[in-house]
């Protein structure tokens, strides 16, 4: 039971996803013996955390069939945010805890968002490959305006999923001078104040040149911007999703930018992590997608594993904090 005094017996399966060799465990090696994986697959984890009394994982996805063959375990800690790889009722069900790690990295993404933001204004990425490609050294003069650039004063941001990183995202672009505009997501209870300060969705889309998305991937948010959600959107706006895949629908975020429908994308993240090699986004046009890595400063890696250590401190006192089970 939390609250008495034994050593742990913890793993970490995925350790490689947060250590990029410049980190330290010793806040985690303190409430008994530690061992670090550099990563698991599904056919491990089973082996690996049968004699586990608890559990640290970024990413491995951990079903009721996992949880059913670790009797010892009594903790699972998430160093991440989302919480969608874990069979929440089962973890319930098995009597196992569960915790994620909040807020730690809300300023590295909310600045990567912008860096997003300005690259897609800027066409960056275009006018890079087209240096490198030689089109500035045929110029006939010294600039080369290939494709238009905008400035961001004036603009309007909107936001979907108001929580740290929106928060913080909607600082700094009013720094920049933009218009922000917050979403309510459908199917969400608001107060009677906050209620006023957002827009129906349908309604911000229409309004939005910049669209970011910061909101976790559920059963309700799954596809949320698909093909109609698009169409809403006015011609030349911008696409950017800092969140989860899912909550995009990649086919027919393709086939908007293809068909000019939208002036650019940007995304962090896709619904299959790794992504096949052929993946329908990776020849769209204006499309910017990085690796899951806007989270990874140093500062995030070293702060989750900080609050990791803090929210096993917390259960093995007894007390809840950053409890989802």
């Amino acid at each position: 039971m939390p609250g008495q005094s034994s050593r742990e017996n913890l793993v970490f399966l995925d350790a490689g996803t947060v250590d990029f060799g410049d980190l330290s465990f010793s806040p985690l090696r303190c409430f008994g013996p530690l061992r670090v994986y550099h990563a698991t697959s599904p056919a491990q984890i089973s082996s690996r955390i049968r004699r586990a009394t608890g559990l640290i994982t970024n990413k491995c996805i951990l079903n009721a069939r996992v949880l059913e063959a670790a009797p010892k375990l009594r903790h699972i800690h998430l160093a991440a945010t989302g919480f969608n790889n874990v069979d929440l009722e089962a973890a319930r069900s098995c009597g196992i805890a569960v915790t994620n790690v909040r807020h730690y990295c809300s300023e590295a993404v909310a600045q990567y968002t912008m860096g997003m933001i300005l690259a897609l204004a800027g066409q960056i990425p275009a006018y890079d490959q087209a240096v490198k490609s030689g089109c500035w050294s045929n110029s006939p003069f010294f600039v080369l305006s290939a494709f238009p650039v905008q400035e961001l004063r004036g603009r309007t941001l909107g936001i979907l999923g108001y929580g740290a990183i929106g928060r913080q995202v909607a600082r700094l672009a009013l720094a920049f001078g933009m218009r922000v505009r917050i979403a309510a997501l459908p199917g969400r209870a608001y107060s009677i104040r906050e209620k006023k300060r957002r827009r129906p969705l349908g309604r911000l889309l229409q309004e939005v040149d910049y669209l970011t998305l910061h909101l976790p991937l559920t059963e309700k948010t799954r596809g949320l911007i698909g093909a109609p959600a698009l169409a809403r959107m006015k011609p030349g706006a911008f696409l950017i999703n800092m969140a989860r895949g899912g909550i995009v629908d990649e086919g027919a975020l393709a086939c908007a930018l293809r068909k000019g429908r939208l002036a650019g994308a940007a995304s962090d993240v896709l619904s299959q992590e790794p992504p096949a090699k052929n993946h329908i986004l990776f020849k769209a046009p204006r499309m910017i997608l990085t690796p899951h890595v806007s989270w990874a400063t140093p500062e995030s890696r070293r702060r989750a594993v900080d609050e990791i250590a803090l929210n096993i401190r917390a259960f093995l006192k007894g007390r809840r904090r950053n409890r989802i089970v």
